[in-house]
């Protein structure tokens, strides 16, 4: 697995702008979660999850066809299944796995070797970025801000803590990408 990598951190992080800007850069293949959320309209099956209904995801769990799964803040699920993680791992030479703290655990529990990085942001900048996105009630902005509070109580999970402060996202893509390329030599 040491050509899989951990990109992680709370919404509003810039988790999948990293992610984004580190493709045009390097020959990654992202590993694709199962949820049980909605898909929204910019959404497709497969871009950026697989959209399945919350008896079919449990349905895989009792077959444990997960290799990790969790229910986050919003009383969804999510998951990567075996088969997932191994078709991608066999044929990707870097692998970029966009999970959650509570995933970060058990996948570092299965596969140490596997780097992790938090994505960090200061608390004022993340909540501001969350009342850009979709005009939230401030009840789901005080989830959000709650949740976040998780993540920075489980950064010892991780191997690197990189900030994605504003109009800093280039300099975080190129220390994640010179970790990465470190690593894989």
């Amino acid at each position: 697995m040491k050509n899989v990598f951990i990109i992680s951190g709370p919404s509003g992080s810039g988790q999948d702008s990293i992610i984004e800007n580190l493709a045009l850069e390097l020959p990654l293949k992202r590993v694709i979660t199962t949820t049980t959320r909605p898909k929204r309209s910019t959404e497709s099956e497969g871009n950026p999850y697989h959209f399945v209904s919350l008896e079919t995801f449990d349905a895989m769990r009792q077959e444990n066809l997960f290799l990790e799964c969790a229910q986050t803040y919003n009383g969804e699920w999510y998951g990567v299944t075996k088969k997932e993680l191994l078709e991608t791992t066999s044929n990707h030479k870097i692998v970029i796995w966009k999970v959650d703290h509570k995933g970060v655990a058990k996948i570092k529990s299965l596969f140490p070797e596997i780097i992790a990085f938090f994505i960090e942001v200061p608390p004022e900048i993340l909540r501001k970025r969350l009342e850009a996105r979709d005009n939230p009630s401030s009840a789901y902005l005080e989830d959000r801000m709650r949740y976040t509070e998780d993540w920075q109580v489980n950064r010892h999970l991780y191997d690197y803590c990189i900030k994605n402060e504003n109009g800093k996202l280039k300099e975080a893509v190129h220390q994640i990408k010179e970790i990465i390329q470190k690593n894989l030599s």
